[in-house]
């Protein structure tokens, strides 16, 4: 759902910033005041296996495929705020390292993405939760529907920026993701099995994600399915798959590396490097703010 540079223009990009801004800067806030910090590498491992995931494209109906959002696995594994931190450095990389997604439009994709996906999402999933465990069944049905919001919210802005009457982006986008939503609803529920840990303050709780992150990235990644995603499939129908040149050269743009190699060693080495790009920001983000907060500023 990384909406391309050019797809959207006008008054609706720094509109979309400025409320990313805000919300990444409410999320910071409700992270400090948190009583269960995530460790600096479990906060690390947990954003680079969501990177490495959405590099993993499946197939649906129609000729599109699908890929994780990854909001509410973040939140469920890292607590709310730090779900939407995770989500929106994750997207921030994927602009400015592999041009997935536009700097103009970064703002949007945080909107989407991190404040809704893993905001909403994450706030979605504890609500359901109640005071019992946080049951599967609720998990999947909270990622579910926070893929479909999310879609909802790129419809808006699609139609605020003209590129499509809202009826029929809406109709289209909400139709393609809830068929996705079911994926999502299905990875998160398996990738959480998998990497729940307990809340303690142990790099052990790292070692679980970390690894993944390193296996989908470095091996699964290659085998992605190639179809447009549902945004693009969407675009492509209603004629409105317009993109620009960005307005930088990313070091490992369209994740791969510019050298005489394979396509799936280029593609598994980008992900690998994203992976390690990735953990290494989210650790020194994360130990630096753990360390801001515990001083008691913050």
């Amino acid at each position: 759902m990384h909406i391309p540079t050019g797809m959207m223009n006008g008054a609706v990009c720094p509109v979309t910033a400025a409320v990313a801004a805000t919300g990444i800067a409410g999320a910071a806030w409700a992270a400090a005041k948190s009583e269960h910090k995530p460790d600096a590498a479990r906060f690390a491992a947990v954003s680079a296996v969501v990177f490495a995931a959405q590099m993993v494209n499946f197939p649906i109906s129609g000729g599109t495929s699908g890929h994780l959002l990854g909001g509410v696995l973040a939140a469920a594994l890292l607590g709310t705020p730090f779900g939407v931190l995770a989500i929106a450095m994750v997207l921030a990389v994927q602009c400015l390292v592999f041009s997935d997604g536009g700097l103009a439009v970064l703002g949007a994709n945080v909107v989407n993405m991190s404040l809704v996906g893993a905001g909403i999402g994450g706030l979605i999933a504890g609500h359901l939760r109640g005071r019992s465990p946080l049951s599967l069944a609720r998990l999947g049905f909270a990622a579910w529907l926070s893929v479909v919001l999310a879609s909802l919210a790129c419809s808006l802005e699609l139609a605020f920026s003209g590129a499509s009457p809202f009826a029929n982006c809406a109709s289209a986008m909400l139709g393609t993701h809830a068929v996705i939503g079911a994926g999502e609803a299905l990875i998160t529920v398996l990738a959480f099995s998998l990497l729940q840990a307990p809340v303690v303050s142990s790099r052990r709780s790292a070692l679980v994600p970390g690894v993944a992150a390193v296996v989908v990235a470095l091996v699964l990644s290659p085998f992605a399915c190639r179809l447009p995603d549902g945004l693009e499939s969407v675009a492509g129908k209603l004629g409105f798959l317009h993109q620009s040149a960005p307005a930088f050269v990313a070091p490992l743009a369209e994740y791969s590396i510019h050298a005489p190699l394979p396509a799936a060693v280029s593609t598994g080495l980008s992900g690998l490097a994203g992976v390690l790009v990735v953990f290494a920001l989210g650790y020194a983000i994360s130990a630096a703010w753990n360390s801001f907060s515990r001083s008691g500023v913050a």
